[in-house]
């Protein structure tokens, strides 16, 4: 087993009490931890030669279908995916699915 895996079973069994139950002393600590997190609306592979051909007006084509659901990833790991929705002058994104297992 290597030594992420390692450190990674310990905090766990330590974060547990006896009957099983996760101690909230101990998941109180993580609960201010900052997490970037990302709204993904797709993604393209361009040449050097055609990003250095963008410009103001450029329109680049992504894998996406306008209108489709985005991803949100947590961290780098795809979480939900959702709906772009308008916040006054933001953009937010509504979440419309959970992803059982993250990648």
């Amino acid at each position: 087993m290597n030594e992420s895996r390692k450190g990674t079973k310990m905090a766990q069994q330590q974060a547990q009490t006896k009957n099983g139950a996760v101690d909230s002393q101990n998941l109180d600590l993580l609960m201010n931890v900052p997490l970037r997190v990302t709204a993904e609306l797709g993604t393209c592979r361009m040449l050097v030669q055609d990003i250095l051909k963008l410009g103001t007006g450029s329109v680049v084509e992504l894998d996406r279908l306008a209108g489709g659901p985005v991803d949100l990833l947590v961290n780098s790991k795809l979480v939900a995916r959702g709906e772009v929705v308008a916040i006054d002058d933001n953009f937010g994104v509504r979440v419309t699915e959970l992803i059982q297992k993250p990648t």
